[in-house]
């Protein structure tokens, strides 16, 4: 792996977060004990620098024989991972019991994962880009068991830039072998895609603020990347050419790559619609928080009876065929 970007990675997984964050890691730590490996935290609260809405980790293990005494769950966390469940917390010195997740407190919805589901997920094998597109992003290491957990964390993340590279940058225009594109144009491109491919979607500005909140960080991990990707054979040449970078790339390389992609991308849909359904039964009070995330990701109120909220399953599904119906999950 390229050692400049190992070091930029691992010089931000290390930056300090928030005394709520580092709240939550406590308590997700007081669940699940010695079987934690790493805690990573990532996503909107981190980039917005605030402990208001739900805060987003990732607890990587060493198996799930030891995470759990459940057999359901180390059967779900095998079978689709990862296994994800809410956990909330009073804000203050004092913490009692669990709050709702429509109700205000620490919040934050936490993803469990084995050591190796976890490696294989970000690297360019992975059929699915719900891991790297994750952590080819921003991200903090609030935990690390030991020296080890913390440089399988710092390469994890390394690998995810890379990977988020060679698989998306296939889609951005070429003139027979030769692309030639900024580190704007791939990112953009590249979150564009990635948030496609889930239960989600995501502005145009939202895409472009994404790349705006760290222009410097991106710029330079696109840059890393595709040296990598030139020294692993997958590039035939690498230039800058001013701010940009111009790559010498087989057209049927190219090709083959958005075929993959068109072909996986029915795949994650269907595995995020799966994902949602098997969350529901590890997430506790999870209809406020699916219709908040729901109306943060359309940008349309969704309205549901009392009803519907208490009985999902059995009266939620007309607003589950309008969203689909509408487009704006699929």
């Amino acid at each position: 792996m390229h050692q400049e970007l190992e070091g930029l990675v691992g010089d931000e997984l290390s930056r300090p977060a928030s005394a709520g964050a580092e709240a939550l890691t406590r308590a997700i730590l007081e669940r699940h004990g010695d079987s934690v490996a790493a805690v990573l935290f990532y996503g909107s609260c981190l980039r917005r620098q605030s402990d208001e809405g739900v805060l987003d980790f990732y607890v990587l293990v060493d198996d799930y024989g030891a995470a759990y005494s459940s057999r359901w769950l180390r059967l779900a966390n095998r079978l689709v991972p990862p296994n994800v469940f809410f956990l909330s917390l009073p804000r203050g010195p004092e913490r009692g019991g669990d709050v709702g997740a429509g109700q205000t407190g620490l919040r934050c919805k936490y993803a469990v994962i084995s050591r190796r589901d976890f490696e294989q997920g970000v690297s360019a094998a992975s059929r699915l880009p719900y891991f790297w597109a994750r952590f080819a992003q921003p991200a903090r290491l609030l935990h690390a068991r030991d020296d080890d957990s913390r440089r399988f964390a710092v390469r994890c993340c390394a690998r995810s830039v890379v990977t988020l590279v060679r698989r998306l940058m296939v889609f951005l225009p070429a003139d027979g072998d030769r692309q030639r594109f900024s580190p704007a144009a791939l990112w953009q491109e590249a979150f564009r895609r990635t948030y496609g491919s889930e239960l989600r979607t995501e502005s145009d500005e939202t895409v472009r603020a994404h790349y705006e909140s760290e222009p410097d960080r991106y710029n330079a991990c696109a840059g890393f990347a595709l040296e990598v990707l030139e020294q692993e054979g997958f590039l035939d040449s690498l230039a800058r050419r001013g701010p940009a970078f111009e790559v010498g790339l087989a057209a049927r390389k190219r090709r083959a790559a958005r075929i993959r992609w068109q072909l996986e991308r029915p795949l994650g849909k269907a595995l995020a619609l799966v994902r949602l359904f098997k969350n529901t039964t590890t997430f506790g009070d999870w209809v406020p928080y699916i219709l908040w995330k729901l109306e943060r990701h359309t940008g349309k109120p969704i309205e549901v009876s009392e009803r519907q909220r208490r009985h999902p399953f059995l009266f939620g599904w007309p607003v589950l065929a309008r969203l689909l119906w509408q487009r704006d999950i699929f």
